[in-house]
């Protein structure tokens, strides 16, 4: 799932997570921040001390730098795409209705 105000800032972070085989990544005018999650583009094997700070890092960038209001940004976006929580959802293949479990 990529959000964003403009086409090159969702190019830029789509193309960091490209690069990194998977993750979290969010940019500005001015700065790129990525939470690399290479194993199956889900997970890291890095320390668990460096993800949790790398997190911390890239969610305070989303709220303090970019104004996001929401307490748990890329939380809220990840469930956005998971398709069997109800209502309406985000999917590689469109919008999907969890209520109905069909695409719209």
């Amino acid at each position: 799932v990529a959000i964003g105000v403009d086409d090159e800032s969702l190019s830029k972070a789509v193309n960091l997570l490209i690069a990194a085989q998977g993750g979290i990544s969010a940019v500005s005018n001015s700065e790129e921040k990525l939470l690399a999650l290479p194993v199956a583009g889900l997970m890291s094997a890095a320390d668990g001390y460096k993800v949790a700070a790398d997190y911390t890092a890239i969610d305070t960038f989303v709220k303090e730098t970019l104004g996001s209001g929401l307490q748990a940004p890329f939380m809220t976006l990840s469930f956005m795409a998971l398709l069997v929580i109800p209502h309406l959802k985000l999917s590689d293949k469109g919008l999907f209705d969890g209520d109905s479990f069909s695409f719209v």
